[in-house]
């Protein structure tokens, strides 16, 4: 994953899914219901099932690299969803996180196991 400046999934939860990442450059402020922390080059964070809520955004003014781990398979069906094709290196910009914008995101993740969360949800 790369995850521009100001980037990064909202509070979310998964009870199904495993998720891992492994910071390869830059670094991530990592947000969840147990605290905050920043994630650099070499941190491991992992999300266990069970639905914690979590979140991460990039703080910096550079891209930050991610390798991502979801078990068991089959989130990619949300990113391919909710996203939008972009060429390599290329970033769209953050969407405007309104009301009825919360609310679609709501009713798509939930088609994929995911709850999401408002913005502010975490604090």
């Amino acid at each position: 994953m790369l995850i521009p400046p100001g980037g990064g999934p909202g509070p979310h939860a998964h009870a199904d899914f495993e998720e891992s990442f492994y910071v390869i450059e830059g670094e991530v402020e990592v947000k969840s219901e147990f605290g905050s922390y920043v994630a650099i080059k070499g941190s491991f964070i992992t999300n266990s099932k069970g639905g914690v809520v979590h979140g991460f955004k990039n703080k910096t003014g550079l891209p930050a690299h991610l390798l991502c781990t979801v078990v068991p398979a089959g989130l990619e069906s949300l990113f391919e969803e909710i996203g939008q094709p972009v060429a390599a290196g290329q970033f769209l910009p953050p969407p405007l996180l309104d009301a009825a914008t919360i609310k679609k995101l709501q009713a798509i993740a939930e088609k994929h196991g995911q709850q999401v969360f408002p913005p502010d949800y975490l604090g």
